[in-house]
């Protein structure tokens, strides 16, 4: 007698029949019991419907004909405890074929990692979770896991079984919400989705949210991948791992790989842009998100697949490649990260297992009504989990030195973009939204906390405190924010008609009020060049040359600035047309010689910076930092004092007006000779050549009066001058 008459209830048959079984491993693979006379027997189950004969056959290679008892599910019995087996099946009018049995195998989860998930403490997440070709008891094929704990049943479907989860349906792995099925004899470049009965008994189709590999968009499935890079940056993660990097020179170059240059890849872009980027001078470069996203107009902003790099440009090895080439040429990476919202796209992560999953289910703190995206649950443990272990994924497996981490001010807000009555307070009554400030300290400490060196940047824009102060502190722990509000103020001032420049004086000043409050990188984004904003160079005042002539002083002043520094792709040879995802820079420019002169005075801006450590060695301390020309301020020259840690000083003079300044009293915090090393108003760099010969010296004109040179301002102009030594000839008025 069949083991399925004894069962009272054939509705589990049935599921099982047609993939909808909670645990098809209940029913199917290998079950050991007891014949009549007490010897152990192992019961073998598979379905093969419509097939003619079904054999198990053992390794030693014995065979085991089985007989189909119902739905398409045949059945045999043989002595002994299980064993290893694969399947033989004949198919009307086709040859015998072999093949695995998925439901002989353990699950390859360890009940750890169901607990680790189930706390939202599981670090390496990507290694449980997702699609893993292996080898188990004695097969190769792929794991596949997924969390979806709503779910009724959950099977995987693919391109080896015609896109039909019938025969794949996966084991709940109880309480977890996860769900797991190993897959035999499929290997690396599967592509697969998830079906899901969703618990209005719908059947939907869901790539995986862990896949570390996705389609070409539009295409949407999840692709098996298996990393082969061997990585050749040791010394460049050894020396990260020692730096501070608040103590360091940073001056990131933000670029939008499809962009830049036409028709390049992960690995074609590698020679021109480390060319670029060295000749510049830039010690970073900063990618807009890699994560792979539906919408190339979203300009990677609305991720769909967060543990997958786009194969827009091809692999993850060859990303990796890119990396690795970039370290080795003495080159950072920081990569856009963006936790705050998702794109509500049917195949991806909205409403996964047919409810709310990693979205927050109220709509007030669920949904960004003006982005048309939502909002991840931060106070569920494994949504917080899926994101700590996204950022350790970027650092960790593809050795990203930072994340740059988008709009979070929309996530420390629940009244962000929102009218009264759209809102919900938190349980204190106050609109911080509680949990994304939790789920922000988590994980910048164990980012942190796990490698040493990388940086984690907020662009926040308000003035929400602490955002760089430690998590120990009750701060939001980033390394660095960018600094919204000087940007804001600075380019507002800049476009201004250099005639009128004075009476806006506090535009380009009132940074210096709370330029330590904070670690800040000053930003020119993307932002800052779409939406009929202009760029840099299009929305200065004046005639072409006058414009590069202000584009050169402003760089050089906010070079000086207090505040690490990023320039987004093109700005840093003149582009004049907006940007736009759709085109690549005008690199037809640099035909002109003005906008070859503005990029070699670039590249001599980041050489000298990188040169002058008090630009740099002591950017977060107000002790490093004095304005120059009190108490009386000239509203057209703004100049301050910048002093590293061994005695250096250097000063920032910039003359924002549009007529030189000769005869100019310069006040300087030293007596002595100090040296030109930065004029943005050099010949070589399209400049008038306006200057002081290399150098000015500074006297004590009586003996209580600060030290005075005698300077030439050129129009439009920055110039940095580094003391040297004591003055060449006795001080005036010293007796």
């Amino acid at each position: 007698m069949s083991y399925i008459e004894d069962v009272s209830v054939s509705e589990e048959w049935e599921k099982a029949a047609v993939g909808a079984h909670h645990n098809p491993h209940m029913l199917l693979g290998a079950h050991p019991t007891t014949d009549a006379a007490g010897r152990t027997i192992t019961v073998i189950r598979t379905r093969r419907p419509l097939a003619e004969s079904v054999t198990a056959v053992f390794l030693d290679g014995d065979r085991l004909p089985l007989e189909h008892v119902a739905h398409g599910i045949w059945e045999g019995r043989h002595a002994g405890p299980p064993s290893a087996y694969r399947i033989a099946t004949v198919y009307a009018g086709q040859n015998e074929k072999l093949a695995g049995d998925p439901y002989r195998h353990l699950p390859a989860l360890g009940e750890m990692d169901l607990h680790l998930i189930g706390e939202g403490r599981h670090e390496r997440l990507w290694q449980v979770l997702g699609s893993h070709p292996r080898a188990l008891d004695g097969e190769t094929g792929v794991d596949f896991a997924v969390w979806a704990p709503d779910a009724q049943a959950v099977r995987v479907c693919g391109d080896w079984n015609s896109w039909n989860g019938e025969g794949h349906a996966m084991r709940s792995m109880g309480a977890s919400g996860v769900w797991e099925l190993f897959v035999p004899d499929i290997s690396v470049g599967s592509r697969y989705k998830y079906e899901i009965l969703t618990p209005a008994g719908k059947w939907i189709l869901k790539a995986d949210p862990m896949a570390q590999q996705a389609e070409v968009p539009p295409a949407t499935a999840s692709v098996v991948t298996l990393s082969a890079y061997t990585w050749a940056d040791g010394a460049w993660m050894t020396r990260r791992a020692a730096r501070h990097a608040v103590a360091q020179p940073m001056s990131i170059y933000e670029l939008h790989l499809g962009s830049w240059r036409e028709g390049l890849d992960y690995r074609s872009i590698a020679d021109p842009l480390i060319e670029h980027v060295t000749a510049t001078g830039f010690t970073h470069v900063e990618f807009m998100p890699l994560a792979e996203h539906p919408f190339g107009g979203s300009w990677g902003y609305q991720i769909s697949g967060y543990y997958a790099p786009t194969s827009r440009y091809g692999s993850p090895d060859d990303l990796r490649y890119l990396i690795d080439r970039l370290h080795q040429a003495g080159i950072g990476v920081l990569m856009d990260w963006v936790p705050g919202h998702f794109p509500k796209d049917d195949f991806a992560l909205a409403r996964f297992d047919g409810r709310p999953l990693y979205e927050h289910p109220d709509p007030r703190r669920g949904e960004h009504q003006d982005w048309g995206t939502l909002i991840f649950d931060y106070g569920r443990n494994e949504v917080r989990n899926f994101l700590v272990a996204n950022a350790l994924y970027w650092l960790s497996e593809f050795h990203v030195d930072g994340l740059r981490v988008d709009a979070v001010a929309s996530m420390l807000y629940l009244d962000y973009s929102r009218k009264d009555g759209e809102w919900e307070p938190n349980v204190h009554g106050g609109r911080e939204n509680l949990e994304a400030i939790r789920f922000l300290q988590e994980v910048n400490a164990t980012a942190y906390r796990l490698h040493p060196g990388i940086v984690m940047i907020a662009e926040e824009s308000t003035a929400f405190p602490g955002v760089t102060a430690p998590t120990s502190a009750a701060g939001l722990g980033f390394g660095f924010k960018w600094n919204m509000g000087w940007m804001n103020d600075s380019l507002e001032y800049v476009k201004r008609d250099p005639m009128y420049r004075s009476h806006h004086e506090g535009e380009i000043t009132f940074s210096f009020v709370y330029a330590f409050g904070e670690n800040y990188v000053l930003p020119i984004s993307h932002d800052e060049v779409v939406h009929g904003k202009g760029t840099l160079v299009s929305r200065m005042p004046g005639d072409h040359a006058h414009k590069l002539a202000n584009v050169r002083a402003y760089l050089a002043y906010m070079w000086g600035h207090p505040g690490k520094k990023l320039l987004f792709m093109g700005q840093e040879f003149g582009q004049i047309g907006e940007w736009s995802v759709d085109r690549e820079l005008d690199w037809w420019l640099l035909d002109q010689p003005a906008h070859t002169q503005l990029e070699h005075f670039v590249g001599a801006l980041n050489a000298v910076y990188r040169r002058q450590a008090p630009l740099w060695e002591r950017d977060n301390e107000s002790s490093a930092f004095t304005r120059l020309g009190g108490p009386t301020w000239d509203p057209n020259v703004v100049a301050f004092e910048r002093r590293d840690a061994h005695g250096g000083h250097l000063a920032v003079v910039t003359n924002f007006s549009g007529a030189t300044l000769s005869g100019y009293r310069l006040q300087l915090p030293k007596e002595g000779s100090w040296q030109e090393v930065l004029n943005s108003d050099a010949v070589e760099y399209g400049g008038a050549g306006a200057g002081n010969m290399g150098f000015v010296e500074a006297h004590c004109e009586d003996y209580d009066s600060p030290a005075i040179a005698i300077a030439t301002l050129p129009a439009l102009s920055t110039i940095w001058f580094r003391y040297q030594n004591d003055p060449h000839i006795p001080s005036i008025g010293k007796g």
